[in-house]
Order: structure tokens, then C-alpha cells, then sequence
């Protein structure tokens, strides 16, 4: 078998991760985990250095001390 060589373009993979189409794939994620938590749960999307983010947190006491004792978050990203 042969072995292929490529070399990535720094360039066009930063762009593709800080593009419109990612943020909005990141926006939905978190959106969707966020609501799948229930009330006082809320997401959040910015542009970063190298790539959009996305995250979702608990926004009021109650959904801290809920995720604190459940792991409600990381149940929810399943």
C-alpha cells in the first residue's frame, strides 16, 4: 500500500472553525442541551481565537444546585 501525505491548510481550517455554519451548528448544541435541562438553564455562543464556542450553564441558583447534585449538564449532552 501506498502512504499518503497531505498537509493542512492552517489558513482555510481556521476559517471553516470560526465560520458562520459553525457557529450556528455551536448555537443549536447548546441550545438544545439548555433546554433539555428546563428552566434556569441557558446558552451562550462567542468567536474565539482559534475557533467558536458554544456553552450552556446553569443561569439561576436553583439549576446551579441542581447541576452541582445531578450532573444535569453533562447528562444532558449525551
Amino acid at each position: 500500500m501506498n502512504k499518503v501525505k497531505f498537509k493542512l491548510n492552517g489558513a482555510g481550517v481556521r476559517e471553516i472553525l470560526k465560520s458562520d455554519a459553525a457557529k450556528s451548528m455551536c448555537e443549536e448544541k447548546a441550545r438544545s442541551i439548555a433546554s433539555a435541562c428546563g428552566p434556569g438553564y441557558a446558552s451562550n455562543s462567542y468567536t474565539g481565537a482559534n475557533r467558536v464556542n458554544g456553552m450552556a450553564y446553569a443561569e439561576s441558583f436553583q439549576a446551579r444546585r441542581d447541576n452541582a447534585k445531578n450532573n444535569t449538564l453533562l447528562k444532558a449532552m449525551k
